[in-house]
């Protein structure tokens, strides 16, 4: 691990720590620097502090960088279910249970291994080389539609349209519990949960702005099955929202509980649409339920 400390000037004073940092080193992108932060690995004046902090004169800031990790991100025979495929961008419908990108505990049988495998060098390296395409993620138990970008101005495009909100995504679940209100807005903002950091939560400080619209398509006696609208698209925000006003998603052990029958929760990617890069029209796709949601459907019943 490497240390660096910095005392700021009057010159920084008032800057953002993140990007302060990443402006200090060079060699760290914001989006390291924002990692390293969550993690620990910043002091300012000894103590840990926010991405957000603001700089003042005097300031000692302490950064501790990992050691880089080699993975080698080999390509892997792994079938995908393609519902669209061009020379710029690729949309593939995820099962439940495989994750986007190579991460610790899954280095192999991701995503991102197939689309290697599938696309060859045909790849937005945008995200490095650990996530080549990926424009946007859904979760490792989430199922349905995810967009892959094949080059870097079509990935930029397409980040650019879920940046504003022009980009459609709707998902099917089943919650928890039967609603007073057959349709609603969740507004509340989703950071980390400070008490653990590998969660997600509705908080007021250090957060994003997050918002989420749903509607209730069947009610059952202690079950719904719902449509949602992402505004945004925050870490878990679906799944956060949907605890936050006590409802949260079937099977969803990280912010409710386990469903017999089912491992993770039952949340499907069922829409997307967006303006393609090339031709400047709007595209819409749209996703079957997979057979473990309808059996799902059939017990709840």
């Amino acid at each position: 691990m490497d240390e660096m400390v910095l005392t700021v000037t009057e010159n920084d004073s008032g800057s953002r720590l993140d990007k302060w940092i990443a402006e200090q080193t060079d060699t760290l992108t914001r989006t390291a620097v924002q990692n390293i932060i969550e993690s620990g690995g910043v002091l300012v004046n000894e103590k840990t502090a926010a991405k957000n902090y603001k700089l003042r004169v005097g300031d000692t800031v302490e950064i501790n960088i990992p050691k880089p990790v080699e993975l080698n991100t080999e390509p892997e025979n792994i079938p995908l279910d393609i519902v669209y495929e061009d020379s710029s961008l690729l949309v593939v419908n995820k099962p439940k249970g495989m994750v986007v990108h190579p991460a610790p505990g899954n280095y192999s049988g991701t995503m991102v291994n197939a689309l290697l495998y599938h696309c060859g060098d045909s790849l937005s390296g945008i995200n490095g080389v650990i996530r080549p395409g990926i424009v946007h993620r859904i979760d490792k138990n989430t199922s349905g539609l995810l967009i892959v970008a094949k080059t870097d101005a079509a990935h930029n495009f397409l980040a650019e349209q879920i940046k504003v909100h022009s980009f459609t995504r709707e998902y099917e679940l089943v919650a928890q519990g039967r609603f007073s209100q057959t349709e609603g807005t969740v507004d509340a903002p989703v950071g980390r949960n400070p008490n653990d950091r590998k969660k997600m939560c509705v908080i007021y400080k250090n957060s994003k702005n997050a918002v989420t619209h749903y509607k209730v398509l069947e009610q059952f006696d202690k079950y719904a099955y719902l449509k949602c609208r992402l505004e945004t698209g925050r870490t878990h925000q679906i799944r956060v929202h949907m605890a936050y006003i006590g409802h949260p998603v079937l099977g969803d052990d990280v912010y409710g509980k386990a469903f017999k029958g089912i491992e993770g929760q039952c949340l499907h990617a069922r829409k997307i649409g967006f303006i393609h890069p090339d031709t400047g029209k709007y595209m819409e796709f749209d996703s079957e339920l997979p057979d473990y949601f309808k059996e799902i459907l059939r017990k709840v019943r």
